[in-house]
Formats: structure tokens, C-alpha cells, sequence
């Protein structure tokens, strides 16, 4: 298990320049912006726009604070994504573009190269503990919540990530409302 603590997280450009990533967790670790395998980072988008072509790659976005934004995939209806909507997986190699709700939003972005890797994307929000795992896949989980890792100790703070290892789970408690994004991601390679 490890933490991947927000303060930490790295910053970095958008692919088409017209805001800026935060990086939370990106395989291999030394993987730009153009050849990762898969890649966790958030976002905030403060205008309407199109997304970044990311070619071979699937992509899972989820909103994290604000109104929402209308989201138009190529080929598909548009669909509103607002904070409590499921996380909405689409290719990141198929035009894209968003139109905000109502001001500015702070998304999370999941992307893993087709072919290599999969993943998927569940929101959990509960006033009770929750219990992640055991997975065969590693797990990231994103919250954006205050809470403890029991009975570690350990807390985490909003936007901070915790990386579990196949077959490890971990208990999360929290003072009020417990948010967390747990992401599974898992290799497509033939062994």
C-alpha cells in the first residue's frame, strides 16, 4: 500500500495547451504525456472546448466539484456529467468536446492504452467505513473526502491517492460523508 499524496502530484500542461493536469499516478512511472500505458490525473476545466486526442487510448471521466458539464463524443448524444453521476467511459481517440453546465468544474480523468490495459471506474460515497478490496488487479483509490486508513491511522486528505497491490484491501472511515473514486486497472497482456 502507498500513498500518493496531492501535495505531490504533478503538474503539467494539456496536450492541446489550453489548461493544466494533475498528474496523481502514471505507468511506466517515467511515461510522458505521449506514451503512458495508463495514466490517473484530474483536471479543471474553466471553459467550453474540445478534449485532447489521446490515439489507442480509453478513457473514464467523473466530476469531481461544480455544476457539470454537457460532454459530446463523436458518433454518440451528448450526456450531462454532474458530482454525483456515474463515471462515463468513452475513447480518447474519437473527437470530444465539453460545454460547462455553470462555471468552472475539477474532473478525474482515468485513460489506459487499449490493447495493454483496462480499466474501470466506480464511485462510492457512504457515511460508514468502506472496505476496498481484495482484487486481483491493482487498485487506485482517489478520495475526495477527509478520512483514516484503519486500523493503520494514516489519513487522507481530499484528492490524495492510495495504491493497493493485487490481493491487498484497506478500510477507510470518516468523520461525516466518505467520497472515493476506486479505480481497477489491469493488464490485457497474454501471459
Amino acid at each position: 500500500m502507498k500513498i500518493l499524496r496531492a501535495s505531490e502530484h504533478k503538474r503539467m500542461p494539456w496536450k492541446n495547451g489550453k489548461g493544466e493536469t494533475v498528474e496523481i499516478a502514471v505507468f511506466p512511472p517515467d511515461a510522458s504525456i505521449d506514451d503512458f500505458d495508463w495514466r490517473v490525473s484530474t483536471a479543471t476545466v474553466a471553459e467550453d472546448g474540445p478534449f485532447s486526442i489521446f490515439p489507442g487510448i480509453d478513457r473514464t471521466l467523473s466530476v469531481l466539484t461544480g455544476e457539470g458539464i454537457a460532454l459530446s463524443v463523436e458518433g454518440t448524444e451528448a450526456v450531462e456529467l454532474r458530482p454525483p453521476s456515474a463515471p462515463h467511459a468513452f475513447p480518447a481517440d474519437t473527437r470530444t468536446a465539453a460545454r460547462l453546465l455553470d462555471g468552472p468544474i475539477t474532473d478525474l480523468n482515468v485513460m489506459t492504452r487499449r490493447g495493454a490495459f483496462r480499466h474501470s471506474v466506480k464511485r462510492t460515497t457512504s457515511d460508514d467505513d468502506v472496505r476496498v478490496g481484495p482484487s486481483s488487479a491493482a487498485v487506485l483509490l482517489v478520495v475526495n473526502s477527509y478520512c483514516q486508513i484503519v486500523p493503520d491511522g494514516a489519513w487522507l486528505e481530499p484528492l490524495d491517492a492510495l495504491l493497493l497491490e493485487p490481493d491487498t484491501s484497506v478500510r477507510l472511515r470518516s468523520n461525516g460523508l466518505l467520497s472515493i473514486f476506486e479505480i481497477e486497472i489491469s493488464s490485457e497482456a497474454k501471459r
